[in-house]
C-alpha cells in the first residue's frame, strides 16, 4: 500500500522516513570528516561539493516528505499511548522538522557566503540570494554544527521511544513505521 491508513504507514510516508534519516547521519558523518580534511587531500574539493548536493536533495526530499505528510492521513495514536506520550511525540517531530531545515538553511548561509551558486551534481545550480551578511561564513558554520549535533542527538532519543516502545511497551509503534503495524499482524 502505498498511502497511509488509518493503522499503519504507507511505502511512501515509510520510504520518505528511512531515506531521510540515513541521509542525515551520513551527512553527519561526513562533515565531521570534511572539516579535517587539509588542502591536499584527495577529497578536499569532492567531499564538499558532494555534502552541499547531497544537502540540497535532501531539502528537496523532505519537502516532498512533509509535503506527503500534510495532504495524506496519518495513522492516529495507538490507544496505549498516554497523554504525554502524545505529546512528546508530537513536539519531537515538529522538532525534528525545524532543525532539518534550520540546518539546512545554515548550510546554504555557509555554501552560498562567497556569493557561488550550489551546484548539484551538474544537474542545476542554487543561486546564492543571500550575500552580504556580516561574518556569514564562519557564524553559519558555528550555527550549523550546533544545529546538525542538536538534530542527530533528537534523532537518536526518537529511535530510542521507538526501541522502547517495541522492547518494552511490546507495541506496534516501530512495527507502524515498517510499513507493517497493522493491528492484524501485531504480536
Amino acid at each position: 500500500m502505498l498511502r497511509n491508513s488509518h493503522d499503519t504507514y504507507g511505502l511512501v510516508a515509510v520510504i520518505l522516513h528511512w531515506l531521510v534519516a540515513l541521509v542525515v547521519f551520513s551527512l553527519f558523518g561526513l562533515g565531521l570528516w570534511m572539516v579535517e580534511l587539509t588542502y591536499y587531500d584527495d577529497w578536499y574539493r569532492r567531499a564538499p561539493a558532494m555534502h552541499k548536493g547531497v544537502g540540497v536533495l535532501l531539502f528537496l526530499t523532505l519537502t516532498l516528505r512533509l509535503g506527503w505528510r500534510l495532504l495524506g492521513p496519518r495513522p492516529g495514536p495507538l490507544a496505549t499511548h498516554s497523554v504525554w506520550e502524545r505529546r512528546i511525540a508530537s513536539v519531537t517531530h515538529a522538532l525534528l522538522y525545524a532543525l532539518l531545515f534550520a540546518v539546512m538553511l545554515s548550510g546554504y548561509l555557509i555554501s552560498t557566503a562567497d556569493g557561488r551558486p550550489i551546484d548539484v551534481f551538474g544537474l542545476f545550480s542554487v543561486p546564492a540570494l543571500i550575500t552580504d551578511l556580516p561574518d556569514q561564513a564562519d557564524i553559519a558554520g558555528e550555527v550549523h554544527l550546533i544545529l546538525a549535533i542538536s538534530l542527530v542527538s533528537l534523532a537518536g532519543v526518537h529511535a530510542l521511544a521507538a526501541l522502547k516502545h517495541h522492547l518494552i511497551d511490546r507495541d506496534r509503534t516501530l512495527l507502524r513505521m515498517l510499513g507493517r503495524g497493522s493491528a492484524s499482524k501485531a504480536r
